[in-house]
């Protein structure tokens, strides 16, 4: 029988769990702790949980983890881990220091249906949702070298198309018996999945940031399909309906690409759009990659296209490039991994073939 994997529970979820064996619900709390507070990787280390129950706990349940295949780091000290799953697949994490805010951007699935245009991860497809597990296990391997301060779900992958494992990560990073977050300090991030935005503002409370990216439907269409289901009037509605607590806004991301949505038309159109909710901008100047033929907008356009919406009083941060000297973009980890991989099978064949 396969083994339950206790880091796919939420800490209700492990309460009956535990009660299901026949034990105190007491007990879920104290294995919860070991598994976030303490980071415990077997059973073993619960020292104030009974030998015998241990024993029980090991022949039923499993403590998944993971350890990082390749870690690149920056001059910036920007960290890019890739994560080998069970299944061979693979995921990236990038942790960002600020500061000493340190932020740590997980993935949700491997790779994605979204089809961004300008995206990376998008060229892989959608290969599989990760688990519960999966993506809490990429916060508890990069705390065991760093101290992380936030979370935003903004690698591989579309966080809202995952919900069902999702949620319950947000509620295992904001518990209090779980890794402690505060629910100001973690980020959903949507390209526009109009009905799953108001699923995940009933199931939890947490920030949710937006991608953007352009001002009409005729330019999001083109770089994001996701626009022709949820076009941006019913996109900037769920905006306004999200469920904020106070003194919190949307944020909402706009990459920003050279002569396709960086002019000061499209500068005054944001200010519109986003003028019914509460909203800080991130402005993020392409990154380019080889994927794709979008280019970075010059400096001037960045820099005048910020301004506008500072004299708007619109709240606005021009996002850094960071890890531009490692495999900075969203999937090219992965991507450069999988290539190299692909070439060693292949000179592997041919040395088979010729061998025989």
């Amino acid at each position: 029988m396969e083994k339950v994997d206790l880091k796919n529970f939420t800490l209700q979820g492990l309460e009956k769990y535990i009660a299901g064996v026949g034990k105190e619900r007491f007990r879920a709390k104290q294995i919860f702790k070991w598994l976030y507070q303490l980071d415990a990787l077997s059973f073993a280390e619960m020292t104030n949980i009974s030998k015998e129950f241990r024993n029980s706990l090991a022949e039923t349940a499993t403590i998944s983890n993971l350890v990082p295949e390749v870690v690149e780091s920056s001059a910036d000290g920007t960290s890019k881990y890739l994560f080998r799953l069970a299944d061979g697949n693979a995921v990236e994490a990038v942790l960002i220091p600020d500061e000493g805010r340190n932020t740590l951007c997980i993935s949700s699935q491997v790779g994605c249906a979204m089809g961004c245009a300008f995206c990376l991860t998008g060229t892989f497809g959608i290969i599989r949702d990760l688990t519960t597990a999966e993506i809490v296990n990429q916060v508890c391997a990069v705390k065991r070298d760093h101290p992380v301060r936030n979370i935003v779900f903004m690698g591989m992958g579309e966080p809202l198309a995952n919900l069902s494992a999702v949620v319950p990560a947000v509620q295992i990073l904001t518990d209090p018996d779980g890794f402690q977050f505060s629910n100001r300090k973690v980020t959903v991030s949507t390209s526009g999945l109009v009905p799953e935005m108001a699923e995940l503002g009933r199931s939890v409370v947490v920030n949710l940031a937006v991608s953007l990216n352009a001002t009409t439907d005729e330019v999001r269409d083109r770089i994001m399909p996701v626009n022709r289901r949820y076009p941006l009037k019913e996109l900037l509605a769920a905006c306004k309906e999200f469920p904020l607590p106070s003194r919190r806004w949307i944020t909402v991301e706009y990459v920003m690409i050279r002569d396709l949505n960086d002019s000061l038309e499209d500068a005054k159109r944001l200010v519109r759009h986003i003028s019914n909710f509460p909203s800080k901008v991130n402005l993020i100047p392409f990154n380019e990659h080889g994927s794709c033929d979008f280019r970075t907008p010059t400096q001037e356009t960045i820099d005048r296209f910020h301004k506008y919406l500072l004299d708007k009083h619109v709240t606005v941060i021009t996002r850094s490039s960071r890890g531009g000297d490692i495999s900075a973009a969203c999937g090219q980890l992965k991507g450069k991994l999988d290539e190299e991989r692909g070439r060693r099978a292949a000179a592997a064949a041919e040395s088979a073939e010729a061998a025989a």
